[in-house]
């Protein structure tokens, strides 16, 4: 049976493995997954990842499949219904936050023609290749993340500092931190 080197961080099951093969690191500009990505990584602030993924299907579920312009939409009847759903993590800060998020991201859609062109401008459009020897190479953040969470504040966002901005970044492959011995490197 042939095995493969992964990065050190998705080796605990099965669900992490195949993020890590399938999502993780890979170039994403379509604006509807850029937001699903956006909005599970304010979600994940202060949890672990893995607590995400598996509630991801109930995320989906809850949050109209991450469509921002139905979110944008959401009244405190819809908002109060999330608070009860215990699939979900239920924050209200951050549950308020991918409402108003939401709409910020349509404002940044209708300033640049759509969110991928904004985000990516910060990369030049290209993912930024680290090269990592191992994980304790891989910053939490980086004078990058800094700046890009700074203009999101600036631009209404919640829940985007710098350490959620940096792993956003790793999610939609603008950085790739495989190590140097993955396979996907």
């Amino acid at each position: 049976m042939e095995t493969i080197t992964r990065c050190g961080w998705c080796l605990s099951s099965d669900l992490y493995k195949e993020y890590h093969d399938q999502e993780w690191g890979t170039p994403v500009y379509d604006d509807a997954t850029l937001f699903e990505f956006l909005i599970l990584e304010t979600f994940q602030a202060g949890l672990s990842w893995i607590t995400i993924l598996n509630k991801r299907e109930n995320f989906r579920k809850a949050f109209d499949n991450f469509d921002y312009k139905k979110i944008a939409q959401y009244s405190e009847d819809k908002i109060e219904a999330l608070l009860l759903d215990t699939g979900i993590i239920r924050n209200k800060l951050k549950v308020r936050s991918a409402v108003s998020n939401a709409k910020a991201f349509i404002m940044i859609q209708e300033e640049f023609g759509s969110f991928s062109k904004y985000i990516w401008a910060f990369t030049g459009g290209k993912p930024i290749i680290n090269n990592p020897k191992s994980l304790k190479e891989v910053p939490a953040t980086t004078p990058l993340s800094d700046e890009i969470s700074k203009d999101l504040k600036k631009r209404g966002f919640k829940f985007v500092g710098s350490t959620v901005i940096y792993a956003h970044m790793q999610a939609t492959g603008m950085v790739n931190d495989h190590v140097e011995d993955c396979w996907k490197k």
